[in-house]
């Protein structure tokens, strides 16, 4: 009797446990499971390294996730969970494609069978929050457009679509192929969205329109291979998957084909989000790129940090099941290094290929605020033995977690966003020169749990419409004169989303110019400082707002 008491205890502890800590500090794994037997889960670790499991159905009595739930993102308080079908054969109750839980309770908000509302096959791959009122939903056919205040399906992205049938030539029904011509991860950059189209390249979308601008191929990979020796033609590479780094440029990794083999080549390719200018990296010998999976859909372990401009991927001779090594790359430095090796772990601690441990599939992914990786480990695919590890971000090992048996086959961890973007309002700026102004996006808004790239700013309204105008443009506030008639100053009233999260700033502007360009003479006591107040040496000549004291004033210029 006392077992049974005990045992009910902590069913009844885990079931309050989201509503009692609010699922703050701690980290959610999203889970395959198994397939075949049973729905998708999610799993919590809190900070004290204490697991919760299943905490959707624990959360929910008689409700669950769909089957092979691969991506889960957490945006404006709402925890986004897409799977490929709506139930696993194994299961007796249907979950959804779409799951929308509360991210604090896990309470379920909304869930869907279906993501084409026309009842066609479309399994569910990744997802993407665009805006506090939309988020994008990528798929085996195309990107849709989910309305998050109304839980409803808005049509696809135009241009976004599977272009291929079942059998991979062009067919009049494309969602009849899963596997051919399939959308994976995307990011947002400003005013464009970037998504990995597996038979397209890299798509560029309009959020605004909800269309596709821009296509880029892996042309400048295919200019640099060499031509086969048996006469057959060379074949265009594919893309892997997309990453923003830290200092908001895009990074690609790179499939041999667009067939989905899970082959790689050793390159990266840098996206500018602005220019589109395309930029090709060789992975030096000694080092694996990326791995990468088409065919079984995963996000892949391709990520960034958020602290640091860095990137880390999982990979090796076989890319679908490279789970030994894990590498990191430097933008900053330019240098590559190996982080983690469990092959030489393994070696050394003398363990057999029963025992030895290995990543799975692509869980592995860095906390945006401590910079520590979260990696899920196994054993193999016949043995239910997992556990979770954590290591600083040189792959020095801080925690392992040991969890209870049973085949999690782990894809993914996701952090809770606790922070929300904070407004830094530099004061009045001088506006220097000739029109446009530009005033650069850099520091203004910031936000703990999250890459200052990745934060969307627009502007919302200006004092006086009639005499200047303002927009964002390419990390820059573009302001432009209508008919000033002598106006000396205004503001502009900006917006910031931050994974859904707002804040707001007012900003005041000063015309004409009174800028650094109309400084006409320096002595010893003239000085410059950053906003955050480090002085400086010499003049800036590093585009920014900076504030400039002499003994008689104390002004904000702007060097462009």
């Amino acid at each position: 009797m006392k077992k049974i008491i005990t045992i009910l205890l902590f069913a009844a502890a885990l079931s309050s446990f989201g509503e009692s800590t609010g699922y703050r500090d701690g980290v959610f794994i999203v889970n395959e499971d198994w397939y075949g037997h049973q729905n998708s889960t999610v799993n919590w670790i809190s900070d004290d390294w204490e697991w919760s499991y299943r905490v959707f159905q624990q959360a929910n009595e008689g409700k669950e996730l769909g089957c092979t739930n691969q991506y889960g993102q957490i945006y404006g308080g709402k925890f986004y969970l897409i799977a490929k079908q709506e139930k696993d054969p194994g299961a007796s109750v249907k979950g959804g494609r779409i799951t929308v839980a509360d991210a604090r309770t896990m309470k379920c908000l909304y869930q869907s069978a279906l993501i084409d509302p026309s009842g066609n096959q479309c399994d569910g791959r990744g997802c993407l929050g665009i805006d506090e009122h939309k988020l994008y939903i990528s798929t085996s056919n195309g990107v849709w457009i989910f309305d998050t205040d109304n839980y409803k399906v808005n049509g696809m992205v135009e241009g976004t679509a599977n272009p291929n049938g079942s059998d991979g030539k062009p067919n009049t029904d494309p969602s009849g192929s899963l596997y051919h011509g399939q959308c994976g991860s995307m990011v947002r950059v400003g005013n464009r969205v970037f998504v990995a189209h597996q038979s397209e390249g890299l798509l560029v979308v309009d959020p605004a329109t909800d269309k596709v601008t821009d296509v880029l191929t892996m042309k400048p990979i295919y200019d640099r291979l060499p031509d086969p020796d048996n006469g057959k033609e060379k074949k265009m590479p594919g893309i892997g998957s997309v990453v923003l780094a830290k200092d908001g440029s895009v990074w690609i990794s790179i499939a041999r084909d667009i067939q989905g083999t899970g082959a790689t080549l050793p390159y990266l390719m840098r996206v500018n989000p602005i220019t589109l200018e395309q930029t090709v990296l060789e992975v030096p010998d000694g080092y694996y790129p990326p791995s990468n999976s088409w065919y079984a859909w995963t996000p892949d372990g391709f990520c960034a940090s958020a602290k640091n401009n860095v990137l880390y991927w999982n990979g090796g001779s076989n890319s679908w099941f490279s789970g030994s090594k894990v590498f990191k790359y430097d933008i900053d430095r330019k240098e590559f290094s190996k982080i983690i090796d469990l092959d030489r772990e393994a070696e050394e601690q003398g363990l057999d290929s029963k025992t030895r441990w290995s990543i799975y599939g692509c869980s592995m992914r860095v906390h945006p605020v401590t910079d520590r990786l979260y990696i899920s480990l196994f054993h193999n695919f016949q043995n239910p033995t997992y556990k979770l590890r954590v290591t600083d971000a040189d792959g020095e090992t801080v925690k392992e977690v040991d969890m209870i048996s049973n085949y999690w086959f782990p894809s993914l961890p996701v952090f809770p966003d606790n922070f929300a973007p904070e407004a830094h309002n530099p004061g009045e700026i001088v506006l220097d020169g000739s029109a446009p102004w530009s005033i650069p996006l850099q520091g203004l808004f910031t936000d703990s749990d999250s890459m200052e790239s990745a934060i969307v700013v627009n502007v919302t309204g200006v004092s006086d419409p009639d005499a200047f105008s303002a927009v964002v443009e390419n990390g820059n506030i573009v302001v432009m004169p209508v008919n000033l008639n002598g106006l000396q100053s205004g503001t502009i009233n900006l917006k910031a989303n931050s994974n859904g999260q707002l804040a707001s700033m007012t900003l005041t502007v000063r015309f004409p110019s009174s800028g650094i360009d109309q400084i006409e003479s320096e002595d010893a006591q003239t000085t410059y400082y950053t906003l955050d107040g480090q002085k400086l040496s010499s003049r800036p000549s590093t585009p920014g707002i900076y504030i400039l004291r002499t003994p008689s004033s104390t002004s904000k210029i702007i060097v462009r």
